[in-house]
């Protein structure tokens, strides 16, 4: 089984989401590739069983051009698409917190809940993280039966 994790990251915080998602996902025997968004070529999405995408939210509830970018280069949905995001509810509040990756979400019609960390995963995020790590494998496979 192959995962591939796609993050776009500002300041850094998603990119750690990112490897936590990939350290989890690896410790369960799944191969794991990842791409950061607006960064060299895109992988071939049909090479992976799932996709796991991630990105911060910008301005006010904005989706960052390059995942956007990265979105349409893809040109079609694959399935299933896992969707995880950071944020800071300080500047935007519970409405905008993590807008983006919801909104991700529902362009994908992601079939399991969105991972939403507070700016950096560090501390009882973490743990989030690898929750929700282990919600989407077993429900990839729960797919696969």
């Amino acid at each position: 089984m192959s995962f591939l994790i796609a993050y776009a990251s500002w300041s850094g915080n998603t990119q750690e989401v990112a490897e936590l998602i990939e350290e989890n996902l690896t410790r369960e025997g799944v191969q794991v590739d990842t791409h950061r968004i607006g960064i060299g070529v895109i992988p071939d999405v049909n090479e992976y069983d799932a996709i796991c995408i991630g990105s911060f939210t910008w301005e006010k509830g904005a989706t960052p051009d390059e995942v956007k970018d990265f979105v349409a280069d893809i040109g079609f949905k694959p399935e299933p698409v896992y969707v995880f995001g950071t944020g800071d509810t300080q500047f935007g509040g519970d409405e905008l917190f993590c807008k983006a990756a919801e909104k991700l979400a529902r362009f994908y019609h992601s079939p399991f809940e969105t991972l939403k960390i507070e700016q950096s995963p560090r501390g009882t995020q973490q743990q989030l993280v690898t929750n929700w790590t282990k919600g989407v494998l077993d429900h990839w496979r729960h797919l696969q039966e």
